[in-house]
């Protein structure tokens, strides 16, 4: 069974809708990266459960996130404030360096542009 990594988002995202039990076979699997041999040894049932477990678990997530997208946005708000902190940081050493306006004003428009799309993400929920 090739595991999926983007699963490890969506677990973060929307685990608390999962049983404890699915939530707990999923977290083994996917962040701990243990079989599904090791996991069915700690969880007292067969290597099929786990599996069966894990795809009821990954179906759950993967709906979850076609209807919500949750962990899309979450990741696309962490690109966003990277690049806010990279171009105010950028700007930060222009002005030190002195003599660069065209950089300093390139950087202050990504800045300005990005707050814009997090300010639409906010807006769309």
């Amino acid at each position: 069974m090739a595991k999926d990594l983007s699963l490890c988002s969506l677990i973060d995202t929307y685990s608390a809708v999962l049983t404890d039990k699915q939530r707990n076979v999923l977290r083994l699997y996917y962040d701990d990266d243990l079989s599904l041999g090791e996991i069915a040894e700690l969880e007292g049932i067969s290597r099929q459960g786990v599996r069966d477990s894990i795809k009821r678990g990954e179906a759950i997530l993967n709906e979850l996130e076609s209807q919500l997208h949750f962990a899309d946005k979450f990741n696309s708000f962490g690109n966003l404030t990277e690049s806010i902190r990279r171009n105010a940081k950028d700007i930060l050493a222009y002005a030190d360096s002195g003599g660069y306006t065209s950089q300093i004003k390139r950087a202050a428009q990504s800045i300005v542009d990005s707050s814009e799309e997090l300010e639409k993400f906010i807006k769309e929920d």
